[in-house]
């Protein structure tokens, strides 16, 4: 016959063991690159988040890309209301204001 606690004591130890070695997955996410091509592909992305932090717009547009992307905003401008200059990159800012109610008059008899 099964000793059922004894089963439960073997179950819950597997469980931990396994949970506990889930971070041997994660192991070659925490080691450093050692691949020249890895390398070369961290060195790139760390130059474009560089660039990137550095200017507000597009990193190094050629000028096509840069009249490409005024027609397009002004295209969305048309379409969509913008009033001349606006800048239709920022979200829009909106004020509402609370309708004044008559006030009820009762007159009591």
């Amino acid at each position: 016959m099964l000793n059922y606690s004894v089963l439960n004591q073997v179950k819950t130890s597997v469980r931990s063991a396994v949970q506990s070695r889930n971070i041997g997955i994660l192991a070659p996410c925490f080691q450093k690159a050692v691949d020249p091509i890895q390398q070369l592909f961290l060195d790139k992305i760390r130059e474009y988040r560089q660039k990137s932090n550095d200017e507000k717009n597009l990193v190094e547009p050629s000028p096509a890309l840069q009249t490409e992307l005024k027609s397009e905003l002004e295209k969305v401008a048309r379409q969509y209301g913008g009033k001349e200059g606006e800048d239709m990159t920022k979200f829009p800012t909106f004020k509402f204001e609370d309708p004044t109610i008559d006030p009820i008059k009762m007159e009591t008899k």
